[in-house]
């Protein structure tokens, strides 16, 4: 595990210099709840827009990062050779995908302490510690699920191709999952079935304090499962190319 760490380390140190990746996955949030998030006076999915666009905000930020950043660096990386290289030296064979993983639990957290802190002190959102912290730890679960579909698509595609899917991907959650703006009607019925709903009605759940259904916990496990799966099966196939 010693290499796992060190190779995570490496790769948090690297990103801390990634302007490109601080800025959308850090300001671009932040700039939205500034702009909107004392805007809306209405409720949306049982609580009040503001903590409501607090949970979407942090969401979006975190599970961007783990998606549409990871998936960018792991294919930009197989194809330069690295994680070729990577194989020469005594890390476990499935150590550069957890080293991934780790990285993406460890760089979302930014995003998501500092818009919850913003929804605290500007836009209002007076909560109990623990339900902070509550909603903080379903986002955080959420981009790991997210972190293991970067994996999955950056081994799968070439640079040029990752960039578009993982972005198409991400807004297809994104939208049916309430992210960018609260759904209804039939669109939410769909939306019902993405993890980007799960985790935006478990935190808004935590926020009503309402019990929270199991099947929405489930439907993250299960969505994580997947993710996992599909991130297996691309490392496989492409085992030899790499």
């Amino acid at each position: 595990m010693r290499g796992i760490f060190e190779l995570t380390r490496v790769e948090i140190m690297r990103l801390r210099r990634n302007r490109r990746y601080l800025i959308f996955t850090v300001g671009f949030p932040v700039v939205l709840y500034l702009l909107l998030g004392k805007q809306v006076t209405s409720l949306a999915y049982g609580v009040s827009f503001h903590a409501y666009y607090m949970v979407a905000m942090a969401m979006f930020g975190g599970f961007s990062g783990a998606l549409t950043g990871n998936a960018q660096r792991i294919s930009q990386e197989r194809k330069d050779g690295w994680i070729r290289q990577l194989r020469l030296t005594p890390l476990p064979a499935n150590g550069y995908v957890i080293s991934k993983i780790f990285v993406s639990m460890a760089t979302t957290v930014p995003s998501i302490v500092i818009v919850l802190l913003l929804g605290r002190f500007y836009g209002g959102v007076n909560l109990p510690v623990w339900q902070f912290l509550a909603i903080a730890v379903t986002i955080w679960f959420g981009a790991t699920i997210f972190a293991a579909l970067a994996v999955a698509i950056g081994y799968r595609y070439l640079p040029d191709q990752v960039q578009p899917i993982a972005i198409a991907v991400y807004f297809v959650f994104a939208i049916l999952g309430g992210l960018l703006f609260p759904i209804g009607g039939g669109l939410r019925k769909v939306g019902e079935l993405t993890p980007t709903y799960d985790a935006v009605k478990i935190a808004t759940d935590v926020i009503a304090n309402t019990s929270v259904s199991a099947g929405l916990a489930i439907g993250l496990v299960v969505w994580l499962l997947i993710f996992i799966g599909l991130a297996t099966w691309s490392v496989r196939a492409t085992a030899e190319s790499v």
